[in-house]
């Protein structure tokens, strides 16, 4: 890989998960707290991402096989979210933030699909190449909770907690520009319709299972977003503190996607990594459900990054190597419809309802919170040991 492509890419991969790792893992305490919404609003405002997910990579995967260069795709959804999450960090009412933020979803969702196929239509070998570039996504996420926690400390706390979606849209400022320096990357114009031949791909027993397993495991990270920061801090952790006990899990996924992802998957095969993914968010989830001593809660953020890369990054890697060439943005578009749409809507809804329903007098159980996603994320481990056979 030349040089300058190397970097075009990871400069791309980069900066779109910054934007995302700025305000993703620190929103929920400004909503439960400041903002004093119940856990079923915080459930609604995160659900906003996954409805769009269900929408807009659909459209954005079919422009980008049909009709634009997937580069001017990537920067106009980001140069006009700039806008929206300024607008969102001035909102402090549930209906006017949900709006807000849907729209805003609707723009990044689309860009998340089209940031891996774009990249995938310019490796030579993306099994051995890919995780060279993916391994910047964790990297960003570290480091973006890393200088939020600075900034915080720098500032004596976490103030009102709209300082992450404000530094989630200088970020998104500086991806646009970054979007249009990217490689041509014009549509292939498959004939048909991409996303139609890319549904087909389930009429494979092995691709469906994978597809459902996905459904299960992928949804229950949504009990890690929501809870995790009021969970450390219920354990004695100041909430300015938590974007850099989280980022913990970047700095594990960082070091998993660079020197383990590529091994794992051309070595052992996506069934054993997938699985290992699944395994271990079932780890952490027994560590928070156990009320594990508070050293390894917070080490145990490790298996987040584990389970990201293991089974997040690897999915999009085997639908990558399943899909035919011409309909990749559709079927990269396809995966995370499934993961960051559907399962992370669904699991957004379960944990704001199990959240509400395991509190009294504002105190959560956290027992019988992460217990939920403990046993889904069993049930899908088991699903990808015994029925997926690639």
């Amino acid at each position: 890989m030349e040089t300058t492509l190397y970097l075009q890419l990871s400069a791309l991969m980069f900066l779109e998960y910054a934007v995302w790792g700025a305000w993703m893992p620190v929103l929920a305490p400004r909503l439960l707290g400041p903002l004093k919404m119940t856990g079923k609003q915080t459930g609604w405002i995160y659900a906003t991402l996954p409805l769009a997910s269900m929408i807009s990579p659909l459209i954005a995967g079919q422009l980008a096989d049909k009709y634009v260069d997937t580069r001017w795709v990537l920067a106009v959804c980001h140069g006009l979210g700039v806008l929206l999450l300024f607008v969102a960090a001035r909102t402090t009412k549930f209906r006017p933030l949900f709006c807000v933020m849907l729209g805003y979803s609707m723009l990044y969702a689309a860009t998340i699909p089209l940031v891996n196929s774009l990249m995938f239509s310019h490796l030579t070998d993306a099994g051995a190449q890919s995780p060279k570039i993916f391994i910047w996504a964790p990297v960003a996420w570290a480091l973006v909770g890393y200088m939020l926690t600075g900034w915080r400390n720098l500032h004596k706390g976490e103030s009102d907690g709209s300082d992450c979606l404000k530094f989630a849209a200088i970020l998104s400022a500086i991806m646009a520009v970054v979007c249009v320096i990217q490689p041509a990357t014009p549509p292939k114009g498959s004939e048909g319709v991409p996303m139609f031949q890319a549904l087909s791909m389930l009429s494979d027993p092995t691709f469906a299972v994978f597809i459902v397993a996905s459904l299960i495991v992928a949804g229950m990270q949504q009990f890690y977003f929501l809870g995790t920061g009021q969970f450390l801090q219920d354990q004695g952790v100041s909430g300015k503190n938590v974007p850099g006990i989280m980022g913990i899990a970047q700095a594990a996924q960082a070091l998993a996607t660079l020197f383990l992802l590529g091994l794992f998957f051309n070595q052992l095969g996506a069934k054993w990594t997938l699985t290992l993914g699944a395994a271990s968010w079932m780890l952490l989830f027994g560590l928070y459900t156990f009320k594990a001593p508070k050293p390894l809660i917070i080490g145990g953020q490790i298996f987040h990054g584990l389970a990201y890369v293991f089974f997040m990054i690897a999915g999009q890697m085997y639908v990558n190597a399943v899909a035919p060439p011409e309909i990749v943005g559709s079927a990269q578009a396809l995966i995370i419809l499934v993961t960051a749409g559907l399962a992370m809507f669904f699991g957004t809804q379960a944990a704001g309802f199990v959240m509400d329903k395991s509190s009294v007098a504002g105190k959560f159980n956290w027992s019988k919170v992460f217990m939920v996603p403990l046993l889904a994320t069993l049930a899908g481990a088991l699903a990808l040991l015994l029925a997926f056979r690639p």
